[in-house]
């Protein structure tokens, strides 16, 4: 005997996944960003770089002077000298230029009596522009 099947008759709508068509993006995303050359962005970038003003005077460097402090005493532009001395120099500058930025340096193991000796001095010659640095 011969069995009879039915056939099933379903009203479903076929559906499109749309996991493997995400995938397929992601794929050619990862594809172009990891293909593409750095140097063809920075070529179609049309930016240039600022030309000096023709008409400006070249700026005057600030006239700056370094002593340094440490646990020997004061450097003063790359020789050690006494207290007595550095006085007597920070003075014939300060009589030519008020102004000038006096950069004094600490090394860690500088004592402080030098530091506050090199701030009295710089105080009785009226050197206002003072910077202080720990090296």
């Amino acid at each position: 005997m011969k069995v009879r099947r039915k056939r099933r008759i379903t009203n479903d709508q076929p559906q499109l996944e749309m996991t493997p068509m995400i995938d397929v993006v992601f794929q050619l995303l990862i594809f172009f960003i990891v293909t593409i050359k750095q140097e063809d962005i920075y070529s179609m970038l049309s930016a240039s770089a600022p030309a000096a003003d023709p008409n400006s005077s070249p700026t005057v460097q600030p006239n700056v002077l370094n002593i340094e402090i440490n646990k020997t005493g004061f450097i003063l532009r790359g020789a050690p000298v006494s207290k007595a001395l550095l006085e007597r120099r920070l003075a014939s500058i300060a009589e030519t230029d008020k102004t000038v930025s006096v950069v004094l340096r600490c090394t860690g193991d500088s004592p402080h009596k030098y530091l506050v000796q090199t701030l009295d001095i710089c105080h009785k010659l009226q050197l206002t522009n003072l910077a202080i640095f720990s090296m």
